[in-house]
């Protein structure tokens, strides 16, 4: 696996439709959400890519810059194809976000608006939970947050 990071502006065309592709296939189709996908936070953002052994984009995530989605940076649209689930791609995938935001941004905090099923990953990894339950795109989510040190 190959971990890749480029900003909106410097993604291909084909790489820039593939993240999108993959994102599409899972919170669209898999869990059947229809939203807007294209929010226009993905040009003021870092897009995290995993390919496997062939170049096939496996995950993506972005790094949405300060006062894009929160007044802190914050990362999100983290995805995993199907079939490469369970292999703890997302956690690498996230802490090489965090060290890149660490070198990058002069944040103290990176935010998250997590799936609420996702919980307990997503405190593994050192968020903390920020909020209440609410609905985004009638999936429940909470305000998470990473503290850096």
């Amino acid at each position: 696996m190959k971990m890749n990071i480029k900003r909106f502006e410097d993604l291909t065309v084909d790489e820039l439709y593939d993240i999108i592709k993959l994102r599409l296939e899972v919170f669209s189709v898999e869990q059947n959400c229809v939203y807007n996908d294209l929010d226009n936070n993905d040009k003021k953002a870092y897009h995290i890519y995993c390919t496997n052994d062939v170049g096939d984009i496996i995950a993506t995530m972005r790094i949405a810059d300060p006062h894009t989605r929160f007044e802190e940076v914050s990362v999100g649209r983290i995805v995993v194809k199907k079939e490469c689930r369970k292999e703890g791609i997302a956690g690498r995938m996230i802490n090489f976000a965090i060290l890149f935001i660490k070198e990058v941004y002069t944040t103290k905090k990176i935010m998250i608006s997590a799936q609420s099923r996702l919980l307990s990953f997503y405190e593994s990894l050192g968020f903390v939970k920020n909020s209440d339950e609410y609905m985004e795109d009638d999936i429940p989510h909470i305000e998470m947050f990473y503290e850096i040190k």
